[in-house]
């Protein structure tokens, strides 16, 4: 975090505000909990401002996924104004005011960036306290990463406080990084993705400095935590934008670093956008899945269905491509497992009927989710559609499974009867 503040907010300027009758945004159409919060913040005598991404999701005509407080009440006097309030986080207080089992609704205090006079003579400390100095609405707005999620709504006045230059960004629909993107993407490489993400869930166009900047600070990504770098990724997906993310991040400069020397095919990015389709069509797309639909193109170059190899060594070399990925992530044997199970009924379905273990591969629990992957390759990459409908026919038939032979059109197998074991009869005494 650094200690110098930028210089627009050492400029004096006083700050953009809308009043009510020139904004859209209304109260119906904020979570009651949050207007709750909000009014008894108020009512005590504190600032209570609705702020970040949600401020700019009402403002945009979106329903926001969760609505955020900010306010100039310390962590402790929010616990005392709420029972229900529970303080969470060492590096960064928070309040948690909880309403029911599943209803919580986030407060933070107005922070400030640290300066060298606040810093504790112990640097081991310096962790804890650089993010819990208190400070101004304006002081906040500064310290947050892109403008479209640096507004206020005041549950005061009704107003909207713009301290950065957010509403026009929002009118040009335009994602602007506050401060210098050199410092700010140096500061948090993740910022780098975080900015082509929001790009790409609103449809805004990245202003050429931030441009700029994700272009020069790339190789930064690769020191980012594995974890965070696993949890961004699915977050992609999550929003139905991981396609057209990934591919803006390979143009940049920015998928090797990202993804631990990963480099994508066109054909990879046309299934990526399938994919992402089907998760805006209300299908859920699952951590196995998304590495599946990373690795299938790769995979399949290593062993294309027409070769007829053995499944033992298909399954190896679905385990190799993983392994690289799963390893780096630390993803878990379970999901690294769905993941190769996908991978190899794509490499079933793709050689046909008629091959030894057809039945019990029609059996297998990953089949529908393996076919539904290997339907939308089949449109990636301009593939047998016909060869689709076939495999298709054959899940929805009620007894597929039961009926399925080795041979199209062939009878189905008898089993033998196993004759019953008996028991040597024990010599006469």
């Amino acid at each position: 975090m650094p200690l110098t503040p930028p210089a627009d907010l050492l400029e004096p300027t006083a700050p953009v505000i809308l009043p009510r009758a020139a904004h859209s945004i209304s109260r119906s159409r904020i979570d009651p909990h949050t207007l709750q919060v909000l009014y008894r913040l108020q009512r005590a005598g504190h600032l209570a401002y609705l702020v970040g991404g949600g401020v700019r999701d009402l403002l945009l005509g979106r329903t926001p996924k969760d609505f955020d407080v900010g306010t100039n009440a310390t962590p402790q006097q929010i616990k005392r104004l709420f029972r229900n309030c529970f303080l969470i986080g060492r590096r960064f207080r928070l309040a948690h005011v909880r309403f029911g089992p599943d209803a919580v609704v986030e407060v933070a205090t107005f922070r400030r960036l640290a300066t060298a006079d606040d810093l504790p003579e112990d640097p081991n400390d310096h962790h804890l306290l650089t993010e819990n100095v208190f400070g101004t609405p304006r002081e906040d707005a500064f310290r947050r990463d892109f403008t479209i999620n640096a507004l206020f709504y005041d549950i005061a006045t009704f107003s909207i406080i713009d301290h950065v230059g957010g509403l026009a960004d929002l009118e040009a629909r335009r994602l602007r990084v506050i401060g210098d993107p050199l410092v700010r993407f140096t500061e948090d490489p993740v910022r780098m993705l975080r900015a082509l993400e929001f790009a790409a869930r609103l449809d805004f166009t990245l202003d050429e400095a931030t441009r700029e900047g994700i272009y020069a600070r790339a190789p930064l990504i690769a020191e980012a935590a594995p974890a965070r770098i696993r949890e961004e990724l699915l977050e992609l997906f999550r929003h139905a934008v991981g396609g057209k993310v990934l591919r803006q991040a390979q143009a940049s400069g920015l998928l090797e670093p990202l993804l631990a020397g990963y480099e994508g095919d066109e054909a990879t990015f046309a299934l990526l956008d399938r994919l992402d389709a089907r998760s805006r069509a209300g299908a859920k797309t699952g951590e196995s899945l998304v590495l599946a639909a990373l690795f299938l193109s790769r995979f399949l170059r290593q062993c294309p269905p027409t070769g007829d190899l053995p499944i033992g060594e298909v399954l190896e070399l679905a385990n190799l491509e993983l392994d690289l990925h799963c390893g780096y992530f630390r993803i878990a044997h379970g999901v690294r497992h769905q993941a190769r199970e996908l991978l190899v009924g794509c490499y079933r379905l793709g050689r046909g009927r008629g091959h030894r273990g057809e039945r019990r591969f029609l059996q297998h629990p990953a089949t529908p989710l393996a076919l539904e992957l290997f339907d939308l390759w089949i449109e990636a990459s301009d593939g047998d559609r016909q060869l689709a409908a076939a495999w298709r026919n054959v899940l929805a038939r009620p007894d597929s499974a039961a009926s399925a032979a080795l041979e199209p059109g062939s009878p189905p197998r008898r089993r033998k009867r196993r004759g019953r074991r008996r028991r040597p009869t024990p010599p006469a005494s």
